[in-house]
């Protein structure tokens, strides 16, 4: 399946250039936060997020999405000094470009960054855990584990999002599809059949909220 890139840029013809110049991939495209907010639900690879956008800031909403995502993020910013790169990538950006800037230059770091997010995603190695989602083999000390579709997708959430707490609506929209009448107690059972299984697993319950894969 085809990669699909966001791209976050007011400025219409430059968004529809990266577009263009990006065509090996699908691209969605939005002008400003609000409109990029309805795409948030599609399946995307990829963000190529401005900074200064009309109805809001690049680095803040880097930050919202960094609260429940993974999903590489590319600043791409006429924002240029020193300060404005640091706070870029320490809001939680894979990379930061500035403007004016090279097709070329931009599609490689495209490239790059989506290698590395495959390379890493897929297989997750911490301590006694190794989870390989592509082949779907997970082990706890060597030992093989079977874990339901509905376990996974759950265990590939808190993967995705170490260290951040999930809400339970978060959870359930993202393991249960929408015309599904899901239990109340549906994501409790699956987060206690998942601590049953992996032994040791560090997924701490903050009450009245949801649940967080703590950092080791």
């Amino acid at each position: 399946m085809n990669k699909s890139i966001l791209i976050i840029e007011d400025d219409k013809s430059l968004n529809n250039g990266i577009a263009l110049s990006l065509n090996s991939y699908q691209c969605e495209q939005a002008y400003s936060i609000s409109q990029a907010r309805t795409l948030s639900d599609s399946q995307i690879d990829l963000i190529i997020l401005d900074i200064n956008l009309p109805d809001g800031n690049g680095l803040d909403f880097c930050r919202e999405i960094r609260k429940t995502s993974r999903v590489p993020i590319i600043f791409l910013t006429a924002n240029d000094m020193e300060l404005d790169i640091v706070a870029g990538l320490e809001s939680g950006a894979d990379d930061y470009i500035t403007k004016p800037f090279s097709l070329a230059v931009l599609r490689a770091r495209v490239n790059a960054v989506l290698r590395r997010n495959d390379n890493s995603d897929n297989v997750f190695v911490q301590n006694e855990f190794e989870f390989d989602f592509d082949k779907m083999i997970f082990s706890v000390s060597g030992t093989s584990v079977e874990l339901s579709k509905t376990e996974q997708k759950l265990l590939r959430l808190f993967i995705n999002n170490i260290g951040i707490t999930l809400t339970r609506d978060t959870l359930i929209d993202r393991i249960w599809d929408r015309a599904e009448f899901v239990d109340e107690n549906a994501l409790s059972v699956t987060v206690r059949r998942l601590r049953e299984k992996l032994t040791n697993v560090p997924i701490k319950t903050i009450y009245g909220i949801g649940y967080m894969w703590e950092k080791k």
